[in-house]
């Protein structure tokens, strides 16, 4: 059993999504004996935001690339590689002004490469990443999941879905710890939903 666990936050020790993300690896370890965990921190060594030449190196005929963009393509395949291989991904993802943040976007933009991860083919596009599950570690300061005008403004979870969906990911579950930022007993008891969520994945694994 393959994990790739994938953080975001750039808060450090101060993150509830690198908190939550921690606990769910460690459930899955719990009922995984054979669980091995490979690390991405995206917050402390973000991806290259796509410009033209990245977007060559990874879509590009390598023999038309220069050293850089060599080095770009080899990096951009490791980053795929690790996301093929996974059986279970678990993705730190707060929120930042309503969306992901922008070392997030960065990597799934990275992914984004036709042939490995999607197709397009008559029938429109295909994913080709399918068949494995998804935890993410969402955190929120407010509440966005609740009235249909709370979740108007939710692009965090919402493109999250719709993107690993692309890729042809149809199993994502989401532990959610909202409210953090609205006092001290708001962000309490979103983390204790967050950890009562996570103790149920170790529950249903068992059983």
């Amino acid at each position: 059993m393959q994990v790739l666990h994938i953080d975001s936050s750039v808060l450090g020790e101060a993150s509830a999504s690198r908190r939550i993300s921690a606990d769910i690896v460690s459930a899955l370890r719990q009922t995984h004996p054979d669980l091995t965990v490979s690390y991405r921190d995206l917050g402390a060594a973000p991806p290259a935001h796509m410009d033209g030449a990245i977007l060559q190196a990874m879509r590009g005929d390598v023999s038309q690339l220069n050293d850089a963009q060599r080095a770009e393509r080899a990096y951009n395949d490791t980053l795929v590689d690790e996301f093929l291989a996974a059986d279970i991904v678990v993705i730190g993802a707060p929120m930042y002004n309503f969306a992901i943040p922008t070392q997030l976007k960065a990597w799934l933009d990275r992914l984004a490469v036709p042939g490995r991860i999607f197709r397009y083919t008559e029938k429109g596009p295909e994913g080709l990443a399918g068949g494995k599950t998804v935890y993410i570690a969402s955190t929120r300061g407010g509440l966005y999941w609740g009235t249909p005008a709370e979740q108007a403004m939710d692009h965090q979870e919402s493109y999250l879905k719709v993107m690993l969906g692309f890729f042809g990911v149809t199993d994502v579950r989401f532990i959610r710890a909202e409210g953090l930022a609205m006092g001290d007993a708001a962000r309490a008891d979103g983390m204790k939903k967050a950890s009562g969520d996570i103790a149920a994945i170790a529950e249903r694994k068992a059983a």
